[in-house]
């Protein structure tokens, strides 16, 4: 099974989903991650948290989600669409689900604020994909009714 993580930047959010994902993602799951308007790095903050949790940055890029091989059997978007954020289109045959979260490089303050908001955004993240990876039909490669899928987006919201 294959899952694409996307945002509009692909530098913070859609980064840590897929490197997340791919940590935790047992033998036959993989995930990619791409944006609209990829910024074209990384935001450093994201690889910061990434790091102090022991997952590997290597080979992280902000790229174009029209780069990436497909097909994919599940696109979840992770833009905020409540704070008005533009998500993809996605012209995709995959279904799609929304887990929509503020965007933590938008937050203004000083690092320690900043960084909270990286680690609150990681530890959502850890959350639904922890879920996602809990379904049976998931362990068994098939992905769940899309109900199932969308209620994940709900997890951690209010944190």
């Amino acid at each position: 099974m294959k899952v694409l993580f996307l945002c509009t930047g692909n530098s913070c959010r859609s980064i840590m989903a897929e490197a997340l994902f791919n940590h935790l993602a047992p033998e036959g799951l993989h995930a990619e991650s791409g944006g609209s308007q990829p910024k074209g790095s990384v935001n450093p903050r994201a690889l910061t948290v990434l790091s102090e949790e022991g997952i590997s940055v290597r080979g992280l890029s902000s790229k174009s989600w029209n780069l990436l091989a497909g097909p994919f059997d599940l696109v979840v978007t992770l833009c905020d669409s409540a704070a008005g954020e533009a998500c993809p289109l996605v012209f995709s045959k995959a279904p799609r689900v929304h887990w929509g979260l503020p965007d933590p490089d938008a937050v203004r303050g000083g690092d320690r604020v900043i960084m909270e908001a990286f680690r609150r955004t990681f530890r959502i993240l850890e959350k639904r994909i922890v879920a996602f990876l809990g379904i049976p039909e998931v362990r068994e490669g098939r992905l769940p009714p899309l109900p199932d899928l969308r209620a994940i987006g709900h997890i951690g919201r209010g944190e």
